[in-house]
């Protein structure tokens, strides 16, 4: 609100400071209980296709943008970037699973590839080096991806 009016943005209430003190503004809350995350892929149908086809996730979509059904009424945004989309730098989204060997089987059974991390990941792209096994992919976006063992 760089004109000084109070409003609504973002979820947050903006409401101008009435003290005497200096302009500035406060920022409550609206509702944390429906916060969630997202990030960009550059082409959506590409990206729909394997988060519903190789990862098995639930998948809506909405006005051109995705939303990935995760349990307990949880929700990603997927959202288009295009040409000018430039991967995550880190892991977005980390999938539980019961056991890492299988999941790693099921996945490069279905074209995903490992990523290999020098002296961190074994042959397979699992890092079994302390704390909970964890293996690193990415979608066709190039967005980093994982299956940690629960």
């Amino acid at each position: 609100m760089v004109d000084g009016r109070a409003g609504v943005a973002h979820g947050f209430i903006l409401a101008e400071r009435t003290d005497g003190g200096p302009r500035w503004f406060t920022c409550r809350m609206v509702d944390a209980t429906k916060a969630f995350s997202g990030f960009s892929v550059r082409d959506v149908p590409e990206a729909k296709a394997f988060y519903e086809d190789v990862l098995g996730v639930e998948v809506a979509e909405d006005h051109g943008m995705l939303f990935l059904q995760l349990g307990g009424g949880h929700q990603v945004l997927v959202y288009p970037k295009g040409p000018g989309h430039e991967p995550a730098a880190f892991t977005v989204l980390n999938f539980p699973v019961p056991d890492i060997d299988a999941a790693v089987d099921e996945l490069t059974a279905k074209g995903v590839v490992f990523l290999q991390y020098e002296g961190v990941t074994d042959d397979r792209g699992v890092n079994r080096k302390g704390g909970p096994l964890i293996a690193w992919f990415t979608d066709p976006s190039g967005n980093v991806l994982s299956v940690i063992e629960e």
